[in-house]
């Protein structure tokens, strides 16, 4: 018989309920479940967790209180239960919405590729939240780094992340290469592994559309479209149209296109309108490093988020100073973006400052 894993949440606290109009209601005493990481998780989340406890207290005069709830996932939890992610941990938070984690580890071996893209398929936690700004004090290779101050809307379900993947000379890949020759005649190695990008209109909708609330919410006045749609023209080509397309038919009162604004109105950005622009990934690494005041939040596919989100941060300081979160349309998980750092566990040297700036934005 399988072992039923089930955490005890604490004795007192109350969860964050959604109300009918879709807002969260948060109580003063909300439950939150974290996730203690791995590495040097239990550092950071020590030291973190001392902060958010002090701020809490003096923002709110001991009227408010963050009731922590430890669950576990990782290599805490394969220690303790022989599972990498237990069903637990995800049913706890979706009863409490709003979670917070440290680094987690990848699993040697099969089953979970990644636990962290598994929370975020398991969750639809669809949308990685990455803000970028300049902390002044904090050393950056950068002669300007305030200039930078950019939120990055990376797509987190799909894309080559989506984990449809044959290794090299198994069944499935032979098989798919077989039907590519025959459906298209190309010819690949035999001895080449298979992967397949799948970017979804409904889901770049749904991305752009927050990334679009967001800038409006926080007088962004820009939403650029980051995409490799000239060589990829059906996938990251199709991501740019349909963000143009949500831009256009669920905001246009508010938005505007680059074109329009050089032919409308002469490169004098209108009061009340959000451009909404876009650019190749390619060149928008070197516009992050030239140009990086002219951008206020950025949407763009898994992988080119990926890569975009961790070369941001390393002009401010690296991925140490980097908060970043995974939210969705029912749950939310906030996270230290960088790795474990299994070398320095337990020597308190890795720098908190991920996994507090993620519970500030938490």
């Amino acid at each position: 018989m399988s072992q039923v894993i089930q955490f005890d949440p604490p004795a007192s606290g109350s969860p964050i309920e959604k109300g009918p109009d879709g807002r969260l209601k948060v109580p003063n005493d909300p439950i939150i479940p974290f996730i203690e990481g791995d590495g040097t998780g239990p550092d950071i989340w020590r030291a973190a967790r001392r902060v958010f406890d002090r701020a809490v207290e003096l923002a709110y005069g001991g009227e408010r209180k963050v009731c922590w709830y430890e669950v576990f996932a990782g290599e805490k939890a394969f220690d303790r239960f022989g599972e990498w992610l237990p069903a637990a941990t995800l049913e706890a938070i979706k009863r409490y919405r709003v979670a917070i984690k440290g680094p987690l580890t990848t699993p040697v071996g099969g089953g979970i590729r990644s636990l962290n893209v598994t929370l975020r398929q398991e969750l639809d936690l669809y949308a990685c939240v990455r803000p970028v700004r300049y902390i002044r004090g904090v050393p950056s290779p950068m002669r300007e780094p305030e200039k930078v101050d950019v939120v990055i809307f990376r797509e987190n379900t799909e894309d080559v992340y989506a984990g449809i993947e044959a290794p090299a000379g198994s069944p499935e890949a032979r098989e798919l290469i077989e039907f590519l020759m025959i459906k298209w005649n190309r010819r690949i190695p035999d001895d080449a592994g298979v992967g397949i990008k799948p970017i979804s209109r409904e889901r770049t909708r749904r991305l752009v559309r927050m990334a679009i609330r967001y800038a409006l919410e926080n007088n962004r006045d820009s939403v650029t479209l980051v995409h490799k749609g000239n060589i990829m023209k059906f996938t990251e080509g199709a991501f740019k149209e349909w963000g143009y397309e949500v831009a256009r038919e669920e905001f246009g009162d508010v938005t505007i296109t680059e074109e329009e604004l050089w032919e409308k109105y002469e490169g004098v950005h209108p009061t009340g309108k959000i451009v909404i622009k876009d650019r190749i990934a390619d060149a928008m690494f070197q516009q992050l490093l030239l140009r990086p005041d002219e951008y206020g939040v950025l949407a763009m596919p898994n992988l080119n988020g990926d890569y975009m989100s961790d070369a941001a941060a390393a002009q401010v300081g690296g991925l140490g100073m980097a908060p970043g979160a995974n939210i969705g349309d029912e749950y939310a998980v906030f996270e230290a973006t960088h790795g474990t750092a299994p070398k320095y566990a337990g020597q308190d040297k890795v720098n908190p400052s991920s996994v507090i700036l993620s519970g500030a934005m938490m």
